[in-house]
C-alpha cells in the first residue's frame, strides 16, 4: 500500500527537514560543539540583557551582584531556545512513534488518518530510539542544568546580596 500522506508531513522527511534545519541540527552536535554553541547563546543573552542588570545593580558600586543578576537573566533567556528545540524534537518523536499519522491534503479543514505498515513503524521506533531519544535527553538535561545554575545563581546573589 502506497503512502497517502503528503511528502512533506511524512514523519521521515519532517525527521530530515529537522535535523538539517540551522537552529535544530546543533542539538545533535558533539558534545563539545553543542557545549560551545550553547555557552556562546549564553554569553550572547547576558551581554545582550545586562542593561536590564545595570536597572538592578550598579556594576560600578557592585560588580559581583551585577555579574550574578547578568547571569541570571542569560540563564533564564537561554531556557527559551532550549524549550523550542526541546518541541521540535518531540514533535517528530511522536510522529515517528505513532502508528497512526494524522495529516492534511490541502488544508487544516480536511485532516486524514493513515495507519503505517508494522514495518514502517519498526524502523520508525528504531530510528526514535537511536537518534531521537538522545537528543531529547540531552536538552533535558541540559534544562535541569540551566535550572540548577539559576538556583545556584540565586543563592548566590542571597549571600553576597
Amino acid at each position: 500500500m502506497t503512502c497517502p500522506v503528503p511528502k512533506e508531513q511524512q514523519p521521515l522527511n519532517e525527521y530530515i527537514e529537522l535535523k538539517e534545519a540551522f537552529f535544530y541540527r546543533w542539538a545533535q552536535q558533539t558534545r563539545s560543539q553543542y557545549l560551545r554553541v550553547l555557552s556562546l547563546m549564553w554569553l550572547g543573552f547576558t551581554v545582550i540583557l545586562s542593561p536590564v542588570a545595570m536597572s538592578f545593580e550598579s556594576p560600578s558600586r557592585h560588580l559581583w551582584q551585577f555579574l550574578c543578576v547578568a547571569s541570571i537573566s542569560g540563564s533564564i533567556a537561554l531556557i527559551l531556545p532550549v524549550l523550542l528545540l526541546l518541541s521540535g524534537w518531540s514533535h517528530v518523536k511522536q510522529r515517528l512513534d505513532s502508528a497512526k499519522i494524522f495529516y492534511e491534503e490541502s488544508g487544516w479543514y480536511d485532516g486524514q488518518t493513515w495507519e503505517k505498515p508494522e514495518a514502517d513503524l519498526v524502523k520508525d521506533r528504531l530510528l526514535v530510539a537511536y537518534e531521537i531519544k538522545p537528543v531529547m535527553t540531552r536538552l533535558q538535561k541540559t534544562l535541569l542544568g540551566i535550572i540548577g545554575f539559576l538556583i545556584l545563581g540565586f543563592g548566590t546573589l542571597n549571600i553576597f546580596g
